[in-house]
């Protein structure tokens, strides 16, 4: 079976890309990610799984000491890869309906404008 090389360009997987292109170099932790994008973590965790499953992107965990110190629950950092970024920017510049074409615009993931 042939590995799928690049997702389906819902427009939340566009909204999520875009927010990770923001500054690929930059780990994002999925909080973060949903703020930037304006979804529900329900909607961008499977869309990081799949590109992480695609090569896209890389994932790690912090450690239990920063978290436990501030007295929350671990993140987990997502960064795309240099050839994951690449793909990413193709992949968007070929998605057939863009975010901007709808004129849709992105808000916080709690609703509030």
């Amino acid at each position: 079976m042939q590995k799928q090389t690049r997702p389906r360009m819902t427009l939340p997987t566009q909204l999520v890309l875009r927010a990770l292109l923001a500054d690929p170099a930059q780990e994002k932790y999925g909080l973060q990610i949903c703020s930037e994008a304006g979804l529900p973590s329900g909607t961008i965790h499977p869309i990081l799984a799949r590109f992480e499953h695609l090569g896209w992107l890389e994932s790690s965990w912090e450690d239990d000491a920063s978290a436990h110190q501030e007295g929350r629950p671990r993140r987990r950092y997502y960064r795309l890869t240099e050839d994951g970024a690449e793909r990413a920017r193709i992949a968007l510049a070929q998605a057939t309906t863009s975010v901007s074409a709808i004129g849709l615009r992105t808000k916080p993931a709690g609703g509030m404008a």
